[in-house]
């Protein structure tokens, strides 16, 4: 496992590739939480700190505990113990849809888009504060019909930089699977947030569209100054648009670094290959098996 990433630079620049190490703007910061699911320890994170407006790519073999780490840092589970930080506010307790709200937002590896609704509404559903959600404001049309026309055409503008303005109109469940990639991703964007997780965008999506969704979580970073944390198996992909990469194994975070080094990191090597390739196969398997996602 190689990588030819260039080296880091501006904040991440001196930072050392180690577990655990210190960031200088901290957006997340997560200390001692764990999540165990009978007797398998699914997540086991003593120190981790996502830095301000870069992108960080979260890798592991499958079962190491990624997707349940966003889980709960999103509000979808709850921990066992340990707390996390949003912005320096504790987020421990907090429920997805107020994580949300804050200025966290998630997608997921299988996606959620609402199969029966159109582009637009499915759309026009991400932002919040909606006036017309409250019952007795629904019924008086002016309450909310000026706040509804800046909703539709914030959803217009993202789906014509999704490139997706031509099926605003067409069922959600017509769409192939990177469109709804797609469109769950420009969804999350209608809350505005300041930090995006993305549960394996790339997975199932041809590669013109791959191109595409690379490019626009690109554009979160360079052009709207979010950060942006993504699990992501293809390595090629890792390296193209990483500025710093979490490895986790069994739970826990083994190593960090830039994506210059971690590739070659050997903790990394052996979570993913194994410390011994020659093992006896019922010796790799039992080591494989049983671990949750």
């Amino acid at each position: 496992m190689s990588s030819d990433a260039p080296a880091p630079t501006g904040p991440l620049a001196d930072v050392a590739p180690e577990p655990g190490v210190a960031k200088p703007d901290p957006i997340l910061v997560i200390d001692g939480v764990k999540r165990s699911f009978g007797g398998i320890t699914a997540v086991n994170v003593d120190h981790l700190e996502i830095q301000r407006g870069m992108i960080t790519g979260l890798i592991g073999p499958n079962g190491a505990g990624k997707t349940t780490l966003f889980n709960l840092m999103t509000g979808f589970d709850t921990p066992d113990q340990g707390s996390w930080s949003f912005n320096d506010r504790s987020m421990s307790g907090v429920p997805s849809y107020k994580a949300a709200r804050l200025g966290m937002v998630r997608t997921f590896q299988l996606t959620k888009a609402l199969s029966r609704m159109t582009v637009l509404e499915n759309m026009q559903l991400g932002a919040v504060g909606q006036s017309g959600e409250h019952f007795l404001a629904a019924l008086i049309p002016p309450l909310w019909r000026k706040q509804e026309e800046e909703i539709t055409r914030r959803a217009d503008e993202l789906l014509a930089r999704f490139k997706m303005d031509h099926m605003r109109d067409d069922h959600a469940g017509t769409l192939s699977g990177g469109q709804r990639k797609l469109l769950e991703m420009a969804r999350a964007l209608m809350v505005e947030p300041e930090l995006v997780m993305l549960d394996e965008p790339m997975a199932g999506v041809n590669p013109a569209l791959t191109q595409s969704l690379l490019g626009h979580v690109k554009g979160l970073r360079d052009d709207e100054g979010r950060t942006v944390v993504f699990v992501e198996h293809d390595m090629d992909v890792v390296f193209d648009i990483s500025d710093w990469v979490v490895c986790m194994a069994e739970g826990a975070i083994i190593a960090e670094g830039p994506p210059s080094v971690i590739g070659s990191n050997p903790a990394v090597v052996e979570a993913y290959l194994g410390a011994t390739h020659g093992q006896a196969p019922e010796r790799r398997k039992k080591r494989a098996g049983g671990e949750p996602a």
